[in-house]
């Protein structure tokens, strides 16, 4: 299923994406966890602000 994705991804004519990974800290146990989400290329910074 994986390798479906990443084709499409890659597609010509497509909207580029990028993964954007976030460090969040855990208000209760104080640990880091990471987030990570698929992005259009434009919208990075503002996901990375928001």
């Amino acid at each position: 299923m994986a390798k479906k994705v990443v084709a499409t991804l890659k597609k010509e004519g497509g909207k580029s994406f990028a993964k954007v990974i976030k460090a969040v800290k855990s208000p209760k146990t104080g640990a880091y966890t990471f987030k990570e989400e698929m992005v259009p290329a434009d919208n990075v910074q503002s996901t990375l602000k928001g």
